[in-house]
């Protein structure tokens, strides 16, 4: 039994030694282990801080504007036609022409209605000359009352037949019933053409309406004289300005809107009956709103954000500055106009944010800055080709 009992002491003794050394070596294997994986850390390349652009948030000034589209219609316009049918004897116009009011555009074949009123006028005069004798023999009594008004009814009858006859001589000839520029003259002599056969447009272009609509619930912000600014697809870096001159006093129960017509000088004639034109009209007085170019805002479903540039803090293991970092911020955005976007909260005036190369950004990410080349922010922007 002492045997037994001395034997207890040494066996617990051996037993603690043994946990003791597998304790020791697994701190060993776990120690050995965490060493080469910071040993294999600290030799990874550190992370290359990611090259974008960047601006400043600032305040301008903008003007509130109603943007729509329209479709621009000549002061004057008409496709002329005649009211008879006839052969061309002669063509008066070359397509594109400037012509002024009044002025032979075409005449029809009329040696038969010429010889016709050169016969109604010899008949007009013998008319004439009867109802004079009649009014000497009445003055003498020599003619009843009836002989007399039967002169003057046959005088009336044939100056009316005259005038008619000129009509008809009228209607051979096509003439500018305004003056404008032609458009394509398509017919030639010896050309028979049928009435009311479109022959040639005529424009007046020194000055177009813009036709356009716009909602019901912005009459209250448009009066007439008010500026309009408009662009077309021909000219990618010009805009046109005009004004409101007139606006529809009745609102479209389909559409509910109201249509409005503004007036765009042309004294050169760039801008063309027809066009399709994109419309600003400015109303209201400027506002001053905190902006950023559109390309700056990484916009997510649940919410709009930007990048701000955080200042570098601290030195590197080399005593070199370390790169700036950037920062997630919640944004809430407002109007937009051309290439910028009105900030509304979440950001101040002066603060620098990213423009370009968000995709490879998170929080806490290294940056480089390199702004030679910046992201559209122009208010008016206009299509550039390559």
């Amino acid at each position: 039994m002492a045997d037994a009992a001395e034997r207890r002491p040494s066996l617990v003794k051996r037993m603690i030694v043994m946990i003791g050394g597998v304790l020791l070596l697994v701190a060993v294997i776990v120690g050995a282990k965490v060493w080469l994986v910071m040993r294999t850390i600290a030799s990874l390349p550190k992370p290359t801080p990611a090259t974008v652009s960047t601006t400043v948030a600032r305040y301008q000034a903008w003007q509130p504007a109603l943007n729509t589209v329209g479709s621009l219609r000549a002061v004057r316009g008409a496709d002329l036609a005649l009211d008879v049918p006839g052969l061309v004897s002669q063509i008066s116009l070359r397509s594109g022409q400037q012509v002024r009011k009044g002025q032979l555009l075409l005449q029809l074949s009329d040696a038969d209605d010429r010889a016709q009123l050169a016969q109604l006028e010899a008949a007009a005069r013998l008319a004439q000359l009867n109802f004079r004798r009649a009014e000497q023999q009445r003055a003498s009594h020599a003619i009843s009352t009836a002989d007399y008004d039967s002169a003057s009814a046959d005088l009336q009858g044939k100056q009316a037949a005259v005038i008619e006859q000129k009509a008809l001589v009228a209607k051979k000839q096509l003439r500018a019933p305004f003056a404008g520029r032609a458009g394509i003259v398509t017919a030639s002599p010896g050309d028979y053409l049928n009435a009311g056969a479109a022959i040639v447009t005529l424009q007046q272009i020194d000055s177009l309406f813009v036709d356009f609509s716009i909602p019901q619930r912005e009459l209250g912000r448009l009066q007439i004289g008010q500026p309009v600014q408009l662009t077309v697809d021909a000219y990618d870096n010009r805009r046109f300005d005009g004004q409101v001159t007139a606006i529809n006093p009745k609102v479209d129960t389909d559409t509910r809107n109201v249509q409005v017509e503004a007036t765009v000088p042309n004294a050169d004639g760039a801008l063309l009956p027809g066009m399709f034109a994109r419309i600003s009209v400015d109303v209201g007085r400027k506002q001053q709103y905190l902006t950023l170019p559109q390309a700056a805002i990484v916009y997510n479903p649940y919410g709009d954000i930007v990048f701000v540039v955080q200042p570098p803090e601290g030195k590197s293991d080399q005593g070199q500055p370390l790169p700036p970092t950037v920062e997630q911020t919640l944004i809430t955005t407002g109007d937009t106009r051309g290439d910028q976007v009105a900030i509304v909260k979440g950001l101040e005036a002066g603060t620098t944010v990213v423009t370009s190369g968000q995709i490879k950004l998170k929080n806490g990410a290294s940056i480089k800055v390199d702004n030679s080349v910046q992201p559209a922010d122009a208010a008016h922007p206009t299509p550039q080709e390559d």
